[in-house]
């Protein structure tokens, strides 16, 4: 007797699930009455109620409709098209844009035919639109987290951290000043509350600079954290203007003034006994003002010279300097590298009651008791030269300079380093050799240079490999082997730069050679934890005299410093490799051009 197939009430998906013995007839008609009364999804109640797997379903809707399936956990989501819908109708639908190409809109369901969906969000962005099929678990999943992204991002500011901070008189004042003139979208509370939290866990967790960016579509807020930005918030694009306004009521700049860039400074007190300072820029952009914070840190002026990773030797150069009465150290490399930090230390080490330091910094970053330290101010006309020319009216053992900008600056430092000053300060070049044609290019004489530099210094910053969760890598002379997780092949570290007697060290275990576990610990952030420093410290030989007297360019100073056995930077970068502080794919990205 002749089989006949079940007579089927239902239509489209419900249908397709029975055929496929996914899903009694009964079940599938109770699972499509309760969706109805309870207002949901077919396909969300029956995956809710886990009557039938979200994947068999996924499979089975792409058949019944012809629309092709899509993994959307290997899509990369647009977090500017979901920013620019209601969080609410998302929810509501179990929506997600994916794509826009020209007016057409991509949207991602688990059910093509939610035409309620693509409708509601058709009118919602003005745009046309067209279901792209997913998985129902895949989605919620996806949802989910950008849904919880999103409201811990309102969240901060509902959130009160008022008994942290204490707002100083001036800036009380400030504030009132602002209102009366008709700012008092900058005293918001949402606003007050946000920018405070921003900067108190930019404090927390150790980041150097914040960066409040405006966008055509949304606002975000970036931590540097060692040496590295991570966005760790948005806000409200509505709301650009005044957070741009609160930070100028806290650093004491115009409010009213939006056209041109101001610098200013914030003094924030976490106790009584405790404060924090904040160098403030901002920069008017396409969109709004550009507002970038760096934290200074009073205590990087107490490090130990151990803790900031000179190699023995570059130590031992560092504090020979240190000790000449009279001459020149400079310290060169791109803002962010510790240069600061590197200067001050040396400062630190100086600092007795028998001498006078006198310091010109634009700003002044660090303050430390018994130094003489003036802040520049183009605008008052206080310039380096100018601060210069007084400090030697002044009797000065010892002169920093925060930075050589202009022959007119340098001349005097190098004059003061020839007449039995010591004098310390930074350029902004890429090494040591290139410091010395940098001056020369600015006009100063060779033979003065020649005469009155001592030692120059260029530095970079490396992430350190967290020491609770970084991986060892064996080297191996096993091309096999060395083709897997947490092995290399000897010679691709000497390719890299390696010494020979290094790579042997890492053979033999003597050394050991770690990666950053990229999932990280409790204790660390992407496997780094902290910073070391890499340097490239030159002492001027007479060799290098002679070479500087003749006129040489950068790179015969360079092959001189080679014979004379001065690590370059990548070299000292390798050298912390081998030695376990920091990971070669870090030292690759700070040190290769």
């Amino acid at each position: 007797m002749a089989t006949t197939s079940p007579k089927i009430t239902l239509g489209g998906l419900a249908r397709k699930l029975v055929l496929d013995g996914l899903l009694d007839e009964a079940s599938a008609q109770e699972a499509f009455q309760q969706a109805r009364t309870k207002n949901k999804a077919f396909v969300s109640y029956i995956v809710a109620e886990k009557l039938v797997e979200s994947k068999d379903v996924a499979h089975a809707a792409a058949q019944e409709f012809g629309v092709p399936l899509v993994d959307i956990e290997t899509i990369e989501i647009d977090q500017d098209l979901v920013e620019s819908i209601d969080l609410d109708l998302l929810k509501r639908h179990n929506s997600l844009p994916l794509f826009k190409r020209g007016k057409r809109l991509s949207i991602a369901l688990s059910d093509p035919t939610n035409f309620q969906a693509l409708d509601d969000i058709k009118f919602h962005v003005n745009m046309s639109t067209e279901a792209i099929l997913v998985d129902e678990t895949q989605l919620m999943k996806v949802l989910d987290k950008l849904i919880e992204a999103r409201e811990a991002s309102e969240q901060a500011f509902e959130d009160d951290d008022d008994e942290l901070f204490e707002d100083d008189e001036a800036e009380t004042q400030e504030a009132e000043k602002a209102e009366a003139e008709g700012v008092d979208e900058a005293n918001e509370a949402p606003v007050v509350k946000f920018v405070r939290k921003m900067l108190l866990d930019a404090i927390k967790v150790g980041a150097s600079d914040l960066h409040f960016e405006p966008y055509e579509r949304f606002y975000r807020v970036r931590y540097r954290i060692d040496g590295v930005l991570r966005q760790v918030a948005r806000a409200p694009l509505s709301l650009s203007g005044k957070i741009s306004a609160r930070i100028k009521v806290l650093s004491r700049l115009d409010v009213s003034e939006r056209r041109v860039p101001q610098d200013g400074r914030i003094k924030l007190k976490l106790s009584k006994t405790k404060s924090i300072d904040f160098r403030v820029s901002t920069c008017p952009t396409l969109f709004g003002e550009k507002t970038v914070m760096r934290i200074l840190n009073s205590d990087a002026a107490s490090l130990n010279i151990d803790q900031l990773g000179y190699e023995p030797e570059q130590k031992k150069l560092y504090l020979d300097a240190l000790a000449n009465p009279y001459g020149m150290i400079l310290v060169t490399g791109p803002t962010g590298s510790g240069k600061t930090v590197s200067l001050y230390t040396g400062i630190n080490i100086l600092n007795t009651e028998d001498v006078n330091i006198s310091t010109a910094e634009d700003p002044v970053e660090i303050n430390l008791p018994g130094i003489n330290q003036v802040q520049i101010d183009e605008r008052t006309g206080m310039s380096f030269d100018k601060a210069l020319k007084a400090f030697l009216r002044q009797d000065p053992d010892i002169i920093l300079v925060g930075e050589i900008r202009d022959l007119t600056t340098g001349g005097i430092a190098i004059k003061a380093a020839s007449t039995g000053h010591m004098v310390m300060s930074t350029l902004h070049t890429n090494d040591a050799p290139q410091t010395l044609t940098r001056m020369i290019d600015m006009g100063i004489a060779p033979f003065a240079i020649a005469t009155a530099v001592n030692l120059i210094m260029a530095q970079r910053l490396a992430r350190r490999l967290c020491k609770h969760c970084k991986q060892a890598i064996t080297v191996t002379d096993d091309i096999a082997q060395s083709k897997t997780p947490l092995f290399m092949h000897k010679d691709a570290l000497l390719q890299e730069g390696f010494k020979e007697e290094w790579v042997k060290g890492l053979m033999d275990k003597e050394l050991t050679m770690y990666e950053p576990n990229p999932e990280g610990c409790s204790s660390c952030s992407s496997g780094y934890k902290g910073r070391v420093g890499i340097y490239q410290v030159m002492p001027i030989s007479e060799d290098m005299t002679r070479l500087i007297m003749a006129g040489e360019n950068a790179m015969a100073l360079a092959d001189q410093a080679k014979k004379e056995g001065i690590p370059d930077l990548r070299e000292s970068g390798l050298k912390k490799v081998s030695d376990g502080l920091t990971s070669l794919e870090e030292v690759n990205r700070v040190t290769l051009e």
